[in-house]
């Protein structure tokens, strides 16, 4: 974790991060895509807003364990984000990224996993969580889309 907070030194890599950590933030980016593709894609509409459910559904989870765990964010670095909250596990960002990028990904939107990486990654070098919430966010996330898979497609030929 200390080797990518540092990468935040650097002023274009901090902004890129403090950028992706705002966007992430409520799984708002992850929604919004998920609506844009429901509106753009009439033919498979429903399909958009059953993965946008599951994507909306990853960070809600990713709360509720966040609640029970009560992990404490990072105090040995100075993050570079104010956050919404004081616990760290699992990171809701990620498992929102995530599942985006398994749900949305299963639509064939390219462009999504690799935004989702870079969401992940961001809240790492902002200071604001340890390695393995990012992993378990992310684990979560694409457990929780996965595990939807079948009902996202509902109705798709």
């Amino acid at each position: 974790m200390t080797a990518c907070h540092a990468r935040g030194r650097n002023p274009g890599v901090a902004r890129a991060a403090r950028v992706l950590s705002l966007a992430g933030e409520h799984a708002a980016l992850w929604l919004l895509v998920g609506l844009a593709g429901a509106v753009v894609d009439g033919a498979r509409r429903d399909a958009w807003l059953r993965a946008t459910a599951l994507t909306g559904g990853a960070h809600v989870a990713s709360m509720g364990v966040k609640r029970v765990v009560r992990r404490a964010r990072p105090a040995h670095v100075a993050p570079l984000v104010r956050t919404a909250g004081r616990h760290s596990f699992p990171s809701s960002h990620a498992a929102s990224a995530a599942a985006a990028a398994v749900a949305y990904g299963a639509l064939g939107v390219r462009a999504v996993p690799p935004l989702a990486a870079a969401v992940c990654l961001s809240r790492l070098v902002v200071g604001v969580h340890y390695p393995s919430d990012v992993a378990a966010g992310a684990a979560l996330g694409a457990v929780t889309a996965r595990a939807g898979a079948r009902w996202m497609r509902k109705g798709r030929p």
